[in-house]
């Protein structure tokens, strides 16, 4: 199989046909459970209860595991559903004028579901999965929260809205690839330090420090880490709208940061589920390979749109 392209295939039979410890990084968002029903044949999210969708889902991320390097990291975008049991029902979801001008779209609608846990109950599916995922063998080292700031309002008066979803960091060994992400430390911070590099110069102790500037204004020598401190697991990243149809895009900045984390330059990342395209997008962008695999050809046909100025930008440069 060809990098840089999408693949209409079920994810499941096209990544069996890649070699073995072919990829660098696998950045993905699975469909959820019991929320979409995208109107194809063989996709996944549609199973009667939990347990099989789990299932299914990690007998994926199996392939996935054969098919990255030993050096690579799986990090996987997964949301939460509630318990209950629901016949489905009619209603459209997305872009109506998306719906209206693609027939195949118009009876979009919630998937039926059974679920032994009582109704208004978290399932706990992200969970579910990360644990099934270290029973198959997967470290499990990070657990990202994804702040959504402007996240969508909910109806419901007798819960907080949930305004997070979660993103897992996965590795094959103890060793693998991973370019540190700094973030710049707080205001609070850096004057907590300068207290402290105070303090120190009065007891007389022989320390290195380093110059620091916020902006245009200095704040003196203050022992901080170089380039900022690493980053931590609460990702604030606002959600972007998108003109097209698909409904689950995350946000350009959220795909950058992981590939950039786990994806060395000119290295190859994987999308299972490559819906409208963002992490080709992205890595071609900053200088990566891009291989998904996609079941519905509307959402190829928008992915393909969007990657195309990109494609070119990467082929006037040689």
């Amino acid at each position: 199989m060809d990098n840089n392209t999408i693949y209409n295939e079920n994810c499941l039979s096209g990544l069996k046909k890649l070699p073995n410890e072919s990829v660098d990084c696998v950045f993905t968002s699975p469909p959820y459970w019991a929320l979409r029903d995208y109107g194809v044949d063989g996709q996944l999210g549609i199973e009667p209860n939990f347990q099989e969708y789990i299932n299914k889902l990690c007998d994926i991320f199996d392939e996935v595991k054969r098919v990255l390097k030993p050096t690579g990291t799986c990090w996987v975008n997964l949301g939460d559903t509630y318990g209950g049991n629901s016949k489905g029902g009619n209603k459209v979801f997305g872009n109506p004028e998306f719906n209206k001008n693609c027939p195949s779209r118009e009876l979009t609608k919630t998937p039926d579901k059974r679920c032994e846990l009582p109704g208004k109950c978290l399932v706990q599916i992200p969970s579910r999965f990360a644990i099934e995922m270290t029973n198959r063998g997967w470290i499990l080292r990070n657990e990202i929260i994804w702040y959504k700031r402007n996240c969508m309002p909910s109806s419901a008066k007798d819960r907080f809205t949930v305004d997070f979803e979660k993103v897992f960091m996965f590795s094959k060994q103890k060793n693998y690839y991973f370019e540190q992400q700094k973030e710049p430390l707080a205001e609070s911070s850096l004057k907590a330090r300068g207290a402290k590099l105070n303090q120190t110069k009065n007891s007389g102790a022989n320390k290195s420090a380093v110059n620091v500037q916020l902006g245009n204004e200095s704040r003196g020598n203050i022992f901080v880490p170089e380039g900022g401190r690493n980053m931590r697991c609460v990702w604030d990243i606002t959600t972007k709208s998108f003109k097209e149809a698909h409904y689950a895009v995350f946000p350009e900045k959220l795909a950058e940061r992981v590939i950039k984390a786990g994806c060395p330059e000119g290295g190859v990342v994987l999308d299972p589920f490559f819906g409208s395209g963002t992490v080709g997008v992205v890595a071609l962008k900053n200088g990566r390979k891009y291989l998904g695999f996609e079941l519905n050809k509307e959402y190829i046909e928008i992915a393909e749109k969007r990657i195309r100025p990109h494609k070119e930008q990467e082929r006037l440069k040689f």
